[in-house]
């Protein structure tokens, strides 16, 4: 069993390393276009008044 510290470290390394695979995923799909529905449908809503100012 591992002690508070150890314990702190490994979850800290944990989600550092789960962060960075998520963000080479969304990366690749980014660049293979799986994504560029969202951006269609973003730009749709906006184009027809569905948005504000923030």
């Amino acid at each position: 069993m591992l002690d508070n510290e150890s314990f702190s470290k490994l979850r800290d390394w944990f989600i550092e390393f789960e962060q960075s695979r998520w963000e080479k995923q969304i990366e690749a799909d980014s660049n293979a276009g799986k994504l560029d529905f969202l951006i269609e449908a973003a730009l749709a809503e906006h184009q027809s008044g569905k948005t504000r100012s923030l």
